[in-house]
């Protein structure tokens, strides 16, 4: 058992080292100093620091930032509402910026509870559902916000935990009730039938709901997804029989093709000390599936970023470093995204796992000047 901890040691001590790699053609990837000429730059890429990594979004959205801004500075929701409103209704775009106007929120109240002399923060939100109450944007954005609380304030099988989900399903109901083609507030209540742990017959009743609205919507299977977890109400198999057959009924240029990935990511080990672990055919066949919807996808496809996240982390690991760079010019600057935001510092994760793919990619030969943009 000692043994085993060492290991367990010796490997995260690793991580930690490796924004220190040294990479040189035809050598092994060592470790050096961070002021060693060797030491791996990312920089030299165009690649942002660290500290300027947008921790929010997985990727561009700059009508989003600009809302966001107007509404936390003024307070007045209304800038949030008209974006919301002018966002497809069926659309990624829309459930991400639902999410976006939820968890912001969310983080003010953490930050600025309120007291007797100060109001709490996320007021705004408060007074766009008194003011708004038909409006189906605040609607689905207050159910979110539940649901995030939920989460961030209480602990899963908790009274309090309950009462809140509670509170989050009945305003789910309610956004519905606005919007009847609105796939949104069935969204929202996919977090809270993991939540509350509903039978497996009434979450189909609800998926039924959403297919019947969105049936690609890849936030939605996402969503999903870890209600047939082992980790929540379903197994390991279950989960891959739900991404599998996403993957094979999506149609070309959807990205539900990189389902499997999420689900291989879900039900990965804790410790993983083997490294052809990556090379299994499972992980290979996962990574290939992304792939290839990664490429076949739209440009603008507001989820084509969430599946490049996760492919950097799945390259890096299968030491495939060609390939991860070449999905980090396209999302490098953004961080908000599985895997990185399950960490307490989402944007070092990512900038370990970056400065890995460089040093491998230089190892190999790579240069700036070869990296294709």
């Amino acid at each position: 058992m000692e043994i085993l901890w060492v290991l367990i040691a010796l490997v995260m001590l690793g991580f930690v080292l490796l924004p220190f790699l040294r990479r040189r053609r035809g050598a092994a990837i060592g470790l050096v100093s961070p002021d060693h000429p060797d030491a791996a730059d990312p920089a030299n890429y165009g690649f942002v620091r660290e500290e300027e990594l947008d921790i929010r979004m997985p990727g561009p959205d700059q009508d989003l930032l600009d809302v966001l801004d107007v509404v936390q500075r003024t307070q007045d929701y209304r800038a949030a509402q008209q974006l919301l409103a002018g966002t497809e209704r069926e659309g990624e775009r829309r459930w991400q910026r639902v999410q976006a106007f939820a968890g912001a929120a969310s983080l003010e109240l953490q930050q600025r509870p309120g007291g007797v002399s100060e109001a709490p923060g996320g007021q705004w939100l408060r007074v766009w559902r008194a003011e708004a109450p038909k409006d189906a944007g605040g609607a689905a954005v207050h159910a979110e916000f539940l649901v995030q609380q939920a989460w961030r304030t209480a602990t899963p099988g908790t009274d309090e935990f309950r009462i809140i989900m509670e509170e989050a399903k009945a305003a789910c109901g309610e956004a519905a009730l606005l919007a009847p083609g609105d796939p949104i507030p069935y969204i929202v209540e996919l977090s809270v039938a993991r939540g509350l742990g509903y039978s497996q017959k009434d979450f189909e009743q609800l998926w039924l709901k959403i297919l019947d609205r969105a049936p690609t919507h890849m936030g939605a299977h996402l969503a999903a997804l870890h209600y047939w977890c082992e980790k929540w109400h379903g197994s390991r198999e279950l989960a891959y029989e739900f991404a599998e057959a996403a993957a094979a009924r999506a149609p070309r240029g959807s990205l539900l093709a990189a389902m499997p990935l999420f689900a291989v990511f879900e039900h990965l080990p804790e410790v993983t000390l083997v490294s052809s672990f990556w090379q299994t055919e499972v992980v290979t066949k996962a990574v290939h599936g992304a792939l290839h919807a990664v490429h076949s996808a739209r440009p603008d496809d507001p989820m084509l970023a969430h599946v490049r996240h996760m492919l950097v982390f799945f390259l890096v690991r299968s030491e495939r470093w060609a390939e991860a760079m070449n999905q980090l010019v396209h999302i490098d600057g953004h961080v908000g995204a599985l895997p990185w935001t399950l960490s307490t510092d989402p944007a070092a994760e990512f900038a370990v796992y970056r400065a890995l793919a460089v040093a491998g990619y230089e190892a190999n030969g790579g240069s700036p000047a070869s990296l294709p943009h």
